[in-house]
């Protein structure tokens, strides 16, 4: 893992050099009222936490500010892409479910038809000795082999015995593991099915950031299940979810930026950042634009700003942070939807018998993830790879897989080989047949797709964020801030919101440092519209008659 993240700082030093010559250029052609702008605050990305800051800027209406973004279309590693085909894939399995108010008022005033939604019930298994078990898995042990119900239980109940004693937190999350759940259930899912994720053993990683992510199981209804043979009903924040009906989960960000001023958003190679000058408070962008800040906002994976910053010593810091990649695959199925998918949501893989630990049935979120029935498309191969006995275009329906498969040095993928790979571990979980048609497929890379709860990362964010704050400057995001526990989006959206907030009165950013706290409640404090904004709205509508309290008699 750590060799990945050294390519990666590699590639980035190479990047630099060049872009000192371009730096050299872009200065000596620059003329000081055409090419330089002024702000108090610069925004830099526009994804969830980018538009979440600019959002909050715009609602306030007092700081001048911006937002920047090198690619066209807003959204970051919430956007949707789009197969020639008609398939529609995100970056990963993105669903809408919120802990904040404010979010919620966003994301509704960017899609405020109902027609603009489908609302799910979430329906989740684990797949396993090829059995569907429910999820979370060690709430759901009765549905296992009775041999396999026997070990889980053990394990089980040494942990529970083992707890009682115990006088220290857990050293890692394998520790946590075993102090939970046992070693049953850690050698049957937990352990392989982590390590599948996050490309890294379990051993390597904190569990500081578990809180609601991890359910943990009741020994006594576990056992009562098993007795009853029962499942356990649904756990966890996203237990019902809703999914735009239009546009895959991109769609909700792009509206979302179309609520700011335009003058204000410069997304496309304009808004690419060159050099962050963090002594001069300025930014230098692809077209050779200077942007005179006061306080930045920055959204950019913090080891790729630390490289924009040219700062040795934050540079060496970053280093201590680790991340996995995540490879998306995507095949579009010709056919109606078979029974044996049904309405499922996303499925989790703990074996080895396929590379992807996650697969989402994304035609089951809307059916305009997909192409209409009557569009004619070809066959491409079998899911058995053989070659389609007609090459004719014909008519769906059409139903569609994303899988998702992590990589690290520690966790090697043949990327070659991965989608062909991705399509024989669908069969081998009997997914597809060996004769299903697939009609398109897809495989997109992205190479900071985790951000590692590693053993290394407290240490290194204690002092790398701190470092960056003194100079004005405010790392937030998925990998901002590096905080997968507070990585969702609308945790993001809300890491920006409350930066901006931040910068403007000094409000405490309770999401970024205290994710335990946000995460077991309803936080309604802030509103899109707050109450000052709504007595000014209501002048002129109230009549003076009508006092807001009545007066004593």
């Amino acid at each position: 893992m750590a060799g990945n993240h050294a390519d990666h700082h590699a590639h980035k030093r190479q990047m630099s050099k060049a872009n000192g010559q371009e730096i050299a250029i872009g200065r000596a052609g620059q003329s000081a009222d055409e090419d330089n702008s002024d702000v108090d605050v610069l925004v830099i990305g526009a994804g969830p936490t980018g538009l979440g800051a600019a959002k909050r800027l715009h609602q306030i209406n007092d700081p001048s500010w911006m937002i920047i973004d090198s690619s066209d279309i807003p959204g970051g590693l919430a956007s949707t892409d789009i197969t020639p085909e008609g398939f529609l894939y995100d970056v990963g399995g993105h669903v809408i479910f919120s802990h904040y108010k404010y979010f919620d008022d966003c994301i509704d005033e960017a899609l405020p038809n109902e027609s603009d939604w489908y609302q799910h019930q979430r329906i989740s298994y684990v797949r396993y000795k090829g059995l569907w078990v429910p999820y979370p898995f060690q709430n759901n042990i009765s549905m296992l082999p009775k041999e396999d119900q026997v070990e889980a239980l053990e394990g089980m109940i040494d942990a529970a015995t083992e707890a009682r004693v115990a006088n220290t937190k857990p050293q890692d999350f394998d520790d946590w593991i075993m102090r939970n759940v046992g070693e049953g259930i850690a050698n049957q899912f937990m352990r392989p099915y982590n390590y599948k994720v996050w490309a890294v053993p379990t051993t390597k990683m904190q569990c500081q950031w578990l809180g609601e992510r991890v359910a943990a199981p009741n020994l006594k209804l576990v056992t009562k299940n098993v007795v009853l043979n029962k499942a356990a009903g649904n756990w966890g924040p996203n237990a019902t979810f809703r999914f735009p009906a239009e546009g895959g989960t991109g769609n909700i960000w792009i509206n979302v930026a179309k609520t700011l001023p335009k003058e204000k958003c410069r997304f496309g190679d304009n808004g690419r950042v060159q050099l962050v000058d963090a002594e001069n408070k300025r930014v230098l962008l692809g077209d050779g634009t200077t942007i005179n800040y006061q306080k930045l906002v920055s959204t950019m994976a913090v080891d790729s700003l630390v490289e924009a910053m040219r700062d040795e010593e934050l540079k060496d810091l970053s280093k201590g942070l680790f991340y996995s990649t995540t490879h998306v695959i995507g095949v579009g199925i010709r056919g109606s939807r078979p029974e044996r998918i049904g309405d499922k949501c996303w499925l989790y893989f703990p074996e080895d018998n396929c590379p992807f630990y996650r697969a989402t049935i994304f035609s089951n979120y809307s059916p305009n993830n997909q192409p209409q029935a009557s569009k004619k498309l070809k066959t491409m191969q079998l899911a058995d790879g053989s070659k389609p006995s007609s090459s004719e275009e014909k008519e769906g329906p059409y139903w569609s897989i994303m899988l998702e498969v992590s990589e690290s040095s520690m966790k090697p993928v043949d990327q070659e080989k991965l989608l062909a790979d991705s399509i024989q571990g669908l069969i081998n979980t009997e997914m597809l047949q060996p004769g299903d048609e697939i009609v398109s497929t897809y495989h997109r890379r992205f190479d900071h797709g985790y951000p590692t709860p590693s053993l290394e990362r407290e240490g290194v964010l204690k002092q790398l964020l701190p470092k960056l704050y003194d100079m004005d400057i405010l790392s937030r995001g998925r990998f901002g801030s590096w905080r997968y526990e507070v990585g969702n989006q609308d945790h993001s959206f809300m890491l920006g919101v409350e930066a901006a907030d931040h910068v403007i009165n000094g409000a405490a950013e309770l999401t970024l440092n205290y994710p335990d706290f946000v995460n077991t409640r309803v936080n309604s404090e802030r509103r899109l519209v707050d109450g000052a904004q709504f007595f000014k709205s209501m002048k002129g509508i109230r009549s003076d008659d009508k006092p807001l309290r009545p007066k004593p008699t």
